[in-house]
């Protein structure tokens, strides 16, 4: 059985930063395109960034380019969000993804965390 385990959310400040991590089980993560996406209340779910198997390409949305990065440890097992500079906008629960193209289209991504709260008062 798959499981995403997301951890690292919270609440904090504007300008304040938390580190997210995914921690896969039932999967090598080495095999997978990770992604993170966020879903704000009476949203929809966006992309957020995503990295490659190998190498370890990375892509961000425009939203968090400069404030975020991934990162991934396959040793691990695990891949990370350092979220830098947050903002209140950037509220939102905050979903792991793994699956086999560098997307970042959500219906693309095979397997699925249940996410974790990331709360940015003003």
């Amino acid at each position: 059985q798959v499981q995403l385990v997301e951890s690292g959310g919270g609440l904090v400040q504007a300008g304040a930063s938390l580190r997210l991590s995914c921690a896969p089980s039932g999967i090598t993560l080495s095999a997978y395109v990770m992604g993170w996406f966020r879903q704000a209340p009476g949203k929809e779910r966006e992309f957020v960034a995503r990295i490659t198997r190998i190498g370890g390409r990375s892509f961000y949305a425009d939203s968090v380019k400069g404030r975020f990065t991934i990162s991934r440890d396959n040793a691990k097992n695990t891949v990370y969000l350092q979220m830098d500079s947050l903002k209140p906008e950037d509220t939102a629960v905050y979903y792991c993804a793994a699956g086999p193209i560098a997307t970042i289209t959500s219906t693309h991504y095979d397997y699925w965390g249940r996410g974790t709260q990331v709360t940015v008062s003003s």
